[in-house]
């Protein structure tokens, strides 16, 4: 539904605040007359509303300056403005997004835009209501020019990185972002609850989307979706809005300002947040600490209060929210251990937050809070291992069960880092699917950080008799060589499989990625896994800090979605790829590998060994 154009003229407005006119009334919710933009001229006097500490806007005197036709595309005209009084020493701050333009008590637009950088005066560009007011909020396209945290820009356009959180967070680091001389304010994206080695690590990449990321003060005080009582009565014209992606125990809100308010539906910014389409991001009130000047990079330091409705619209003009909607987001609880060398506790934290439900942007959520848990830990040391365990809890699918290690080497990216990443590309995997939307209710998650680094290689294997009978029982011993230390001796027995052909074959002792890749590669292949074959494959994952004891003989595999078929005859792996579609690809591998057992290491596991043996 569009937002009513029609004016109810009894909605008391500012009035201009120049030397010699009385003092302005704050603006209300509710209709109001709106100044066509053929109507502007420049030398007009007008006043905007934004808040510069608190809660309560506060008038700014605006000249008219001009128009710049077609600035955002055909059609899509920008009036400029000088603004004046406050605003003159903060200059054009970060948060004035959206905030209201009226001239003689009827609307204009919202300050959307600044000059790029170092100007002596606060020039704003305004976004006329008339584009504003074209939000619809049952428009369910979506825009190809999304910020998303998968692209980053290249000196004139946005481009997609790929699928691999790490490189994209990578690829954000060292690209300039384009000069223009009118750009959209930054909305400040409050990092609350987070360490500086967080904000270094994921500021380019937010930066390159332009988002400028700030560190807050405090953890934020929302821990509830619902929206709060009075909020009939909330989101007034110039006050401060905010769009909540994670909250809790940490928080990311994005802040700007509100342009219009009928009394249930509220425009603010005047350009996008992220730019995402159709949302579902709750909507909260704000309250600004403080407003920094400066010519450079001036901003708001803001709070986000009480939720109070949801945003539903992400365009190119602003943002729509609807008053007293309601948003789900994902309810995360991360416990981080402090473990000795003997593996007894040493201390514990814990961390309960929520996080915003979207395909591209939940994956990069998930990965900034995990990394800021780990990254709080004073017993941090460059030798460490952390194991982590997870349980994802989700709506019509069975749980998926996590488990991995990383620790500190030789490369440059921390082991937390590392972690965060792989974490996140679970989520990756989840949420890329072309089939359902996963409906996650929970993550838990546990992380051990343990004081050394273990890593272990398979360094060598031996069989007491390689000449085996099927059905028989073989002792076998593997050697590991830890990063420092003795080796590591491990005794166990293997079961030759019953029916098992003469010949030679060959018993593998190997590390999780050596068993996952053939399956890997054949569930990446399909571009059409549901949700149900995506969870089998992570649960069918194998862990890497075991290792895995296998029987392999000279005969095809085939794997395909998320199925093992095994042993198969030439003739059927014909059929097979003849008959299967082209979005749905075959991956088979010459021979067979019977897995007999798992051997569980508090080391990351690395490596393989094979063993000869014969069947007489």
């Amino acid at each position: 539904m569009i937002l009513h154009k029609a004016a109810a003229f009894a909605a008391v407005i500012a009035i201009p605040l120049f030397a010699t006119d009385p003092p302005p009334a704050r603006p209300k919710a509710g209709p109001v007359e709106i100044m066509k933009l053929n109507d502007i001229k420049p030398g007009m006097k007008a006043t905007a509303w934004t808040v510069f500490q608190g809660t309560v806007p506060e008038p700014i005197p605006v000249e008219i300056v001009g128009r710049l036709r077609n600035q955002n595309g055909p059609n899509q005209d920008i009036i400029i403005g000088k603004m004046l009084g406050k605003a003159k020493v903060t200059n054009v701050a970060g948060g004035m997004s959206g905030s209201p333009v009226y001239i003689d008590g009827k609307l204009i637009g919202a300050v959307a835009l600044r000059m790029s950088t170092f100007s002596p005066d606060a020039i704003c560009g305004i976004t006329p209501i008339e584009l504003m007011l074209e939000i619809n909020d049952l428009d369910k396209s979506r825009p190809e020019d999304a910020h998303t945290p998968d692209k980053t820009r290249t000196h004139n356009s946005p481009v997609s990185i790929g699928p691999d959180l790490l490189g994209d967070l990578a690829a954000g680091l060292g690209t300039p972002l384009p000069s223009a001389m009118m750009i959209p304010i930054e909305s400040p994206l409050m990092l609350t609850g987070f360490s500086d080695s967080s904000l270094r690590e994921f500021g380019p990449m937010f930066q390159q989307m332009g988002v400028n990321a700030v560190q807050g003060g405090a953890a934020n005080d929302i821990h509830s979706n619902k929206p709060a009582a009075g909020w009939e009565h909330a989101l007034n014209p110039g006050e401060s809005i905010a769009g909540v992606l994670v909250d809790g125990d940490m928080a990311v809100t994005g802040l700007g300002t509100v342009t219009y308010n009928d009394g249930k539906r509220v425009l603010g910014f005047g350009h996008p947040f992220f730019n995402l389409g159709p949302v579902d991001i709750p909507m909260s009130k704000g309250e600004v600490v403080m407003t920094l000047a400066s010519a450079y990079q001036p901003n708001k330091m803001a709070n986000a209060t009480e939720i109070v409705g949801a945003l539903h619209q992400d365009r190119y003009t602003g943002i729509m929210g609807v008053l007293g909607a309601e948003s789900s987001m994902i309810p995360v609880s991360v416990k981080v251990r402090s473990l000795d060398d003997k593996s007894n506790l040493t201390s514990e934290k814990s961390f309960h937050f929520n996080v915003f439900v979207h395909q591209k942007w939940t994956p990069y959520l998930m990965m900034l809070t995990l990394y800021n848990s780990l990254s709080q830990l004073n017993e941090f040391a460059d030798e460490a291992t952390y194991r982590l365990n997870g349980k994802v809890e989700m709506a019509g699918a069975p749980p998926i069960s996590l488990s991995t290690m990383t620790a500190n080497g030789e490369m440059p990216t921390p082991a937390p880092l590392l972690m965060a990443s792989w974490w996140g590309n679970m989520f990756n995997r989840l949420y890329l699917n072309n089939v359902n939307t996963p409906d996650v209710k929970s993550v838990n998650v546990t992380v051990d950080l343990l004081p050394e680094r273990r890593v272990a290689a398979i360094d060598s294997a031996w069989v007491a008799d390689p000449e085996v009978r099927a059905g028989d029982t073989v002792p076998v011993k593997v050697f590991l060589r830890p990063y420092r230390g003795e080796r590591i001796e491990r005794d166990f027995t293997v079961k030759i499989p019953d029916g098992l052909g003469r010949g030679d074959h060959r018993i593998l002792l190997s590390d999780a990625d050596t068993v996952n890749r053939m399956q890997n590669m054949a569930g990446s292949a399909n571009r059409y896994l549901d949700l149900p074959q995506i969870v089998s494959l992570f649960n069918q994952e194998r862990s890497n800090n075991k290792l895995y004891i296998s029987v392999v003989e000279s005969v095809p595999t085939a794997y395909y979605d998320d199925k093992t078929l095994p042993s198969l005859p030439a003739s059927v792996l014909n059929v097979m790829g003849s008959g299967k579609a082209s979005s749905r690809s075959l991956v088979t591998s010459p021979e067979t590998a019977t897995e007999q057992m798992a051997l569980a290491f508090d080391y990351m596991v690395t490596g393989s060994y094979s063993l000869r043996i014969h069947v007489k």
